[in-house]
């Protein structure tokens, strides 16, 4: 593999804002989506965070697709719920876009685990991270069976060499969170403006 698991992410965020500094649709979703190959390699302990985050791409790409030109903006989603009262309906695109945030805020804490504490198992980078993270946000129920996933960890040194290919991995997996982190902070800081950005899951 040319680079590593992560050169598309790196490649994908120079197009992800315009140049008015919105944050664009369809650059965003094509991101998000050159994350799954970088989750793939966890295996079955992200099973549940692959199925979650390609299930929002999905939601808010097919409302994409549906008027390209008027939801151009990542942010129209949510604006047009918010008019039509539909926000805070488990199937609406605000709803997608808060957990594919919180699925990756969770991904990027995991890789700067991996960064800062080089002896750390994955099962305890993991851990942490979902602590940080998404458990505030789930209920028992989310919470015990993503518990339960995470106990299936891959060992640490395999991932890190299947995901290294021929570059510097962890220069790419810093570069990573330092750059995708800040789009991340952008949703929730709209979400928060708008009074949507503190929904639970059951």
């Amino acid at each position: 593999m040319e680079g590593t698991v992560f050169t598309p992410c790196l490649e994908g965020m120079k197009h992800v804002k315009s140049e008015h500094n919105e944050m664009l649709t369809k650059p965003f979703l094509e991101l998000c989506k050159t994350i799954l190959p970088v989750i793939d390699k966890f295996g079955a302990a992200m099973t549940l965070v692959k199925s979650d985050i390609g299930g929002n791409i999905s939601r808010l790409e097919k409302n994409y697709l549906s008027d390209p030109d008027k939801f151009k903006y990542l942010y129209t989603f949510v604006q047009v719920e918010i008019e039509s009262k539909t926000a805070k309906g488990s199937s609406s695109c605000t709803n997608g876009l808060l957990w594919l945030t919180r699925a990756m805020d969770f991904l990027v804490e995991l890789f700067r685990n991996l960064v800062a504490h080089q002896d750390w198992s994955m099962s305890q980078a993991c851990g942490d991270s979902y602590q940080k993270t998404l458990k505030k946000w789930h209920g028992w129920l989310a919470s015990s069976s993503f518990s339960m996933a995470l106990k299936l960890a891959p060992d640490r040194k395999k991932f890190m060499d299947v995901i290294s290919g021929s570059g510097d991995i962890y220069a790419d997996m810093e570069r990573f969170c330092a750059e995708f982190g800040p789009f991340l902070h952008d949703n929730h800081k709209f979400l928060a403006s708008v009074g949507m950005d503190d929904m639970k899951a059951s």
